[in-house]
């Protein structure tokens, strides 16, 4: 009885080890399909034949006019930092106040800082570790140049220093442009930009 029992179970043991290996075979019906999860849809695939439309043609072309989520950029001067002429604007189209140069200040801080080093003169802690050093913002060269050009570096990069156009958006590149020139200000000041009633104060 116990030899009998051995058979049959080995015989059931071999007639499930076979049907596994046959559900890999082609079959003319599927399989249930017992949860769908929307896997059969009434929908094309990209680059399917369409016997609705006219044309043949699944994928439509868009309405002209049309324009992705997010992609409507017509204030040239705010994205690209340049005029219709592709000159680069001399000022910064978004107005400069307190927040924004705190805003500037954190991003300049985390972005900029470990190459221009916190008050922009070059000497960040990756050139204390080896990195070619950039030039000091405070040369006359950057100071006279135009805020367009320095937001087109930050969006594009140059020479030696990447592009940050993906980690840094639109608004955060001029806000780091504003607190740039901030900090040029701040190194290259006469008293004369000081308010009269705190000039005795810097005196002392």
């Amino acid at each position: 009885m116990l030899k009998l029992s051995k058979v049959i179970f080995l015989t059931l043991l071999s007639v499930f080890v076979l049907t596994s290996c046959y559900r890999g075979q082609p079959k003319k019906k599927p399989p249930i399909h017992l949860i769908p999860d929307m896997d059969s849809q009434p929908r094309y695939d990209a680059q399917e034949y369409s016997s609705f439309f006219q044309d043949g043609s699944t994928m439509r072309t868009p309405i002209q006019g049309t324009v992705a989520l997010g992609e409507l950029k017509e204030d040239i001067a705010y994205h690209q930092g340049k005029d219709e002429r592709g000159n680069f604007v001399k000022e910064n189209p978004v107005p400069v106040t307190l927040p924004v140069l705190r805003r500037g200040q954190d991003r300049f801080d985390i972005y900029c800082a470990p190459c221009h080093g916190r008050i922009g003169d070059g000497n960040g802690i990756v050139v204390k570790r080896g990195y070619l050093p950039p030039p000091t913002l405070h040369q006359d060269r950057l100071r006279r140049i135009e805020d367009g050009h320095m937001y087109d570096v930050i969006k594009n990069g140059i020479r030696n220093m990447p592009s940050y156009a993906h980690q840094i958006p639109v608004d955060d590149r001029w806000a780091i442009t504003a607190y740039i020139r901030a900090l040029q200000r701040s190194q290259n000041a006469a008293i004369d930009d000081v308010p009269e009633e705190i000039r005795g104060k810097i005196k002392k």
